[in-house]
Formats: structure tokens, C-alpha cells, sequence
């Protein structure tokens, strides 16, 4: 699955780049501003958005330069993914130094305008990466668990990009007020049943009141990365545990994990949605994810066990191979004696010194 870094996509590779630098003005601005802004450090957001950008184009550099079909086509698309992360970024850092909201914003038709552009970026992301994921899935790779890693991790990390889009509708009170004919100064929300900007959990920012779409959002789109890591995570291992050098073993382990993360894609939604804080379940979301981890556990147990012996028949007879002298076949014949072809009437025939056959 290795491939040399001066393969991979440059442009992807130059983002990436800027993303760490960015990550890293962040981090400064963490520490000597000490504005807030929702409830949270104003340089909180483009610092986590530079570090997901960062994973995310330099996984898609990599994948890139596994792609053996359309090359062309994957080259622009990777382009695209790259132009629309440099835009995102830039109005989310636009807007921190102006000290106002990035996403949401409804305040003023300035506002309005860069969140309309942010999210017409976001819908060219989707689509360039949903391109390169069809081209992964049609790219033969030599190991089979990593090409399972690819082509499962893809979709996930679509469908959990695709669950941002459910942020931008209007909550019921923003609703109610554009039904008033009033302008509501924001136009979605991260947040599920409060409003954002409430309680939430260090370093992530997620709710810790009621739901956050931001949750499985962040679970979907790393599916790209964790898959991948898995299959690395098996071959390191497979040195000291041999049931893992067996690539049948790592596929099924791979296709066991990427199940289990669509279930917590999908457990995770649900549970947002029901204005429940992830770190607060009820009993039908644990019952859910205990469903799910036993089903995880069962299926790795599974994939661990050693595969089957050949079926009865269809061993080959080594005993009789081991007490055959060698030169001769299992009848005792030598290599210089060969069965006589049978004649046109189905006899025996048998072959004169000048290589004529005679009855």
C-alpha cells in the first residue's frame, strides 16, 4: 500500500501545508487572544478546521497516487478539493479576525453572502471527493485489505460530510421567526434541542446539554484515515501474531471495522437528533451500542478464526508422492517409459524404432 510521497498530489500536498501553518497560527491565537465567541475560543474553530483539513488533504494526496485509472480526472478532482479547503479557510479565518461568526451567520448581507459561498465550497468538496471514491473503488490494489480500507473508508467519509448539510436547515425557533417575517440572526445550528454556544466538552466543543450533528459528522469523515491506519495497525502486528498474515483474516477485520464505524455513524445521528448530549445516553442508546459492540466483538472473533482446511479430495496424496523414487511417477514407471497411445480402433499401439506407429 506504500507509495513514494513524490507521487503523491501536489496541490493536495501544498494545502496540506498551508493547513499546518495555519493550524499553527491557530495555536498562537489561542494563547494571546482571548476573545470568545459562541462560548468558545474565537481561534478554537479554524484551529480544529485546519488540523481536519490538514488529515484530510494528505490522505487524499496519498490515495490519489494509488489511482491507476483516470488519472486525469482524479488529478482535477483532487485539484478541486484543494481550491475549495484554501476558500473555506480563508472566510473562517476572514471572519474570526473580524470577530464575527463563520457559519450560521445571518447577521448582515455580508455575512449571509461568505456562509452561502462556504457552503456552495463544501458541495464541490463533496462531489470532487465522491469522484475520487468511485476512482479508488475501481483501482485493483495487490492487497486486498488495504483496497477494502480505501473503498469502505470513501463512502463513510462521504455519508459523514453529507450529514453537515443537516446543519444548515433553520431550527423551529428560527423558523418561527422567518415565518414572522423576522430575519433571525443565524440559520442553522450544530446544536440539537439547545442553542449553541452552551455547555460543552473541552477541546471538541461538542454539547453537553443536548445533540450535536457535529458528532457523527466528525466520525463519518475520518473513517478515511482510521481504516487505512487499521490495515497498518495488522501488518505491524501480524509480526509477532501470524493468524494476521493471512490477508483473508485482515479483510474481514477491515470490512468488521468499517461496520462497526457506519453503526456509530448512524447511532451517533440518532442520538443527536433526539436532542441527547453524547456524554448523557438514555437507555435505548446504550442498549443500541451495546447491540453494536457485541456484534463488533462477535464479528472480529469470527475473522480471527484460522481458515478451513481443504475440503476431503481435494488434498493432494503426499504419502504417495513421499514413497515414490524420484524420477518415477506414482505407478513406478520412469521418466523413460510412457504409456503407449491407443491405436484408431482403441488398441494398444506401439511405436517402432523410426517413430512410426505399428499394430
Amino acid at each position: 500500500m506504500p507509495s513514494s510521497w513524490r507521487s503523491w498530489h501536489r496541490p493536495l500536498l501544498f494545502v496540506s501545508a498551508l493547513m499546518a501553518l495555519s493550524a499553527a497560527v491557530s495555536a498562537v491565537g489561542l494563547v494571546v487572544d482571548d476573545r470568545i465567541l459562541v462560548g468558545s475560543p474565537i481561534w478554537a474553530k479554524p484551529f480544529k478546521f485546519s488540523v481536519s483539513f490538514l488529515v484530510y488533504g494528505i490522505s487524499l494526496a496519498w490515495m490519489l497516487s494509488l489511482s491507476t485509472r483516470a488519472r486525469r480526472v482524479g488529478h482535477w478532482a483532487g485539484t478541486l478539493v484543494a481550491v475549495a479547503t484554501v476558500v473555506e479557510m480563508a472566510i473562517v479565518i476572514a471572519q474570526v479576525v473580524r470577530g464575527r461568526r463563520s457559519h450560521f451567520n445571518n447577521e448582515t448581507d455580508l455575512d449571509t453572502t461568505l456562509f452561502g459561498i462556504m457552503g456552495n465550497t463544501i458541495v464541490v468538496l463533496w462531489l470532487a471527493t465522491l469522484v475520487i471514491a468511485i476512482l479508488l473503488f475501481r483501482t485493483p490494489l495487490r492487497d486486498r485489505a488495504s483496497a477494502w480500507a480505501l473503498r469502505l473508508g470513501s463512502p463513510i467519509a462521504l455519508i459523514g460530510a453529507a450529514l453537515g448539510f443537516l446543519m444548515t436547515f433553520p431550527t423551529r425557533a428560527q423558523q418561527a421567526a422567518a415565518d414572522r417575517g423576522e430575519r433571525p440572526d443565524t440559520t442553522g445550528a450544530h446544536s440539537v434541542g439547545v442553542t449553541d454556544g452552551g455547555p460543552s466538552m473541552p477541546v471538541t466543543g461538542w454539547s453537553t446539554t443536548g445533540g450535536d450533528m457535529r458528532i457523527p459528522h466528525f466520525i463519518g469523515m475520518h473513517a478515511l484515515q482510521l481504516l487505512p491506519l487499521l490495515v497498518l495497525a495488522l501488518v505491524f502486528l501480524a509480526r509477532r501474531h501470524p493468524r494476521l498474515r493471512d490477508e483473508r483474516v485482515r479483510v474481514r477485520l477491515v470490512v468488521t471495522a468499517a461496520g462497526v464505524l457506519s453503526g456509530l455513524v448512524a447511532l451517533t445521528t440518532w442520538q443527536a437528533q433526539r436532542g441527547q448530549a453524547l456524554i448523557h445516553p438514555d437507555g435505548a442508546t446504550i442498549t443500541a451500542l451495546a447491540a453494536l459492540l457485541a456484534l463488533g466483538a462477535a464479528a472480529a472473533l469470527l475473522s480471527l478464526r484460522t481458515p478451513g482446511a481443504p475440503a476431503a479430495g481435494l488434498v493432494p496424496d503426499t504419502r504417495t508422492r513421499e514413497s515414490t523414487a524420484p524420477g518415477t511417477d506414482p505407478a513406478g514407471r520412469t521418466g523413460t517409459d510412457t504409456p503407449e497411445p491407443a491405436g484408431p480402433a482403441g488398441t494398444a499401439g506401439r511405436r517402432s524404432g523410426s517413430g512410426k506407429l505399428s499394430a
